[in-house]
């Protein structure tokens, strides 16, 4: 054991789990609580940065109050004896959702959205608390072996407070192929920025492919300002329209259309899952009304209502009148009404009275 391999005197550093441009990833062992973590450490050309330094505290600590299932957990941070700054983390075996595009290719529509809904459950509870992540990706999505869903990396995310609406900066927070288009414009995130980017994961795992590919950030930035993306039932056949319309509605172009939140984005995918594929209706599904035409925030009918996309025949309303039916009767009694005076004449002539 060397004094290299050991951090704040605390971290004995197993093996390198990643490397990027920012940070490597560290597989390590607390020797005083005795358990694995993992352990991110910037690179020096970050941690020299003050202003960096200090944002990064204020996050990591405001990161660090997150405590739920489908959200890494923050365990310490701080300056090594290099002042390089560090993040402790719960280690997650497995390996992220970008690994497993690779190898499998497009998801089931079950098997992608379960793991959709529980990205939507750990990103909407930080935005509850007040934080946008504002990296989502697959990369920084990890899979557990028993298919859990953990979110990690919310060390560049920025508390509500602090972002004013006509904030504008030269840092694009994100990764060109996922991030919003106002981040690709330079505006303040919000959820709905999380919202879009948790949509183009949603089209990757579906369809196999990117939203939105190029050959440079300039160029995949000006496309997700206004370029509208391949229809997904074109890419992949299986998705039905009422779950194409929830994967076109999230990358809208004008946060305000899309859900406002990753929870109410999971709610509806909750729906989508239970009213279909777990009904076995999947194959049967009716093309959906949009909300500008129903006037309604839901991108499809919920069940038991009597819109478009759903009526049928054999409706059982009380207040539906069958003018047809009532139509015909109203013949019938008019024709038996005519036969009365008619069986009456013929009676009589065959049967005059008798003087």
């Amino acid at each position: 054991m060397t004094e290299k391999n050991i951090l704040n005197n605390r971290y004995l550093l197993d093996e390198t789990l990643g490397s990027g441009g920012m940070a490597e990833v560290y597989r390590a062992r607390d020797m005083t609580l005795e358990r694995t973590v993992a352990i991110k450490v910037l690179r020096k050309d970050y941690s020299s940065n003050a202003d960096f330094r200090q944002r990064f505290h204020q996050e990591a600590k405001a990161a660090a109050n997150l405590t739920h299932p489908n959200i890494v957990t923050i365990h310490d941070f701080g300056l090594d004896a290099e002042n390089r700054l560090f993040i402790v983390m719960e280690y997650v075996p497995g390996t992220d959702l970008k690994n497993l595009i690779r190898s499998r290719g497009r998801f089931t529509l079950d098997g992608g959205i379960s793991l959709m809904v529980q990205a939507c459950a750990g990103v909407g509870y930080a935005h509850r608390a007040g934080l946008v992540h504002c990296d989502i990706k697959p990369q920084n999505m990890l899979i557990t072996p028993d298919l859990r869903m953990k979110v990690v990396d919310f060390g560049i995310a920025r508390a509500l407070a602090s972002i004013h609406p006509d904030e504008k900066t030269e840092v694009v927070w994100g990764s060109p192929q996922y991030f919003s288009p106002e981040q690709a414009a330079g505006s303040a995130p919000s959820p709905a920025s999380d919202v879009y980017s948790l949509g183009v994961v949603m089209y990757e795992m579906l369809t196999g492919q990117l939203p939105f590919n190029a050959s440079s950030s300039t160029e995949l930035a000006r496309m997700h300002r206004q370029n509208m993306p391949t229809s997904p039932s074109t890419l992949n056949p299986d998705i039905p329209p009422a779950l194409e319309q929830i994967m076109l509605k999230v990358l809208a172009k004008e946060p305000s259309s899309r859900y406002r939140t990753a929870d109410q984005l999971g709610g509806i995918l909750i729906t989508f899952r239970d009213q279909y594929i777990n009904s076995g209706m999947i194959s049967t599904l009716p093309p959906v009304q949009t909300a500008q035409t129903q006037h309604i925030s839901e991108p499809y009918p919920s069940s038991g209502t009597n819109s478009p996309g759903n009526q049928d025949s054999g409706s059982n309303n009380p207040l539906d009148i069958d003018w047809v039916t009532i139509g015909l009767g109203f013949l019938a009694l008019i024709a038996v009404g005519g036969l009365i005076p008619f069986s009456l004449w013929v009676y009589y002539v065959l049967n005059p009275p008798i003087p």
